[in-house]
């Protein structure tokens, strides 16, 4: 077996050697443990189907927006205003002191809280009056129902439907915004005596009343509510 043994022999084995434990030094042998290598992220194109959140607004997004409201304003202002000049600039700067005024939005409020306040007087609902009317008001409209009570008088009271609203007045007085409106109402309603004896309106008959309402809010106010500040009954 020495002539297998011969010199290069042992040098070609000696290499191989070397050459083997340098491997094994630098790859290390698998246990079976090893994490899962991690995946090389690779930057991609983008596509249609990509949510990017932006940081800003993107250029002309306000612009456009306030395009809108602008064009949507005076739009009502023509619906609503008509060409009374002295009103519209009422409106106008009400408007400038407060963007989220709008004819439309104002009227549509101010319907509502007429129904809720000849209502609740009617039924000596002294809450939800207090928190529409300002308090000098609200003084008047309790006095109202303390002397109804203390005279026993009942009402019974239906509100029909309000076939005629309309913006009369509108400005800013020093930081309070004041926006006048004209109601024409239709309503059944009939009060009768501690005896029970009707002694106004009647039951079953549909009357019309019109009140012009002046409402008030403050523009320094996060309260954006508005509040009944003055009633004048004109029928």
């Amino acid at each position: 077996m020495t002539e297998f043994l011969d010199l290069p022999t042992l040098i070609i084995i000696g290499v191989a050697i070397v050459v083997l434990l340098r491997l094994r030094s630098v790859l290390g042998t698998r246990t079976g443990n090893e994490r899962p290598p991690v995946p090389r992220v690779r930057p991609t194109e983008s596509s249609d189907e990509e949510v990017v959140v932006p940081l800003r607004p993107r250029a002309g997004e306000i612009d456009n927006d306030d395009d809108r409201a602008q064009r949507k304003f005076e739009a009502e202002l023509d619906r609503y205003i008509g060409d009374n000049k002295e009103l519209r600039e009422g409106i106008i700067e009400v408007n400038a002191a407060d963007p989220s005024f709008t004819p439309k939005s104002f009227l549509d409020g101010a319907t509502q809280a007429y129904e809720m306040i000849v209502t609740a007087f009617a039924a000596g609902d002294r809450k939800t009056l207090r928190e529409l009317l300002d308090k000098e008001v609200y003084e008047g409209f309790d006095a109202a129902i303390t002397e109804r009570d203390a005279q026993g008088h009942k009402v019974k009271f239906t509100f029909v439907g309000l076939p005629g609203i309309e913006i009369t007045d509108a400005g800013v007085d020093k930081k309070t915004a004041n926006v006048t409106v004209k109601f024409d109402a239709q309503v059944v309603s009939a009060t009768r005596d501690a005896e029970g004896n009707l002694i106004e309106g009647h039951e079953e008959n549909t009357v019309d009343i019109s009140d012009e309402w002046t409402f008030a809010r403050s523009i320094r106010s996060r309260d954006p509510n508005w509040k009944l500040v003055a009633t004048n009954q004109l029928s």
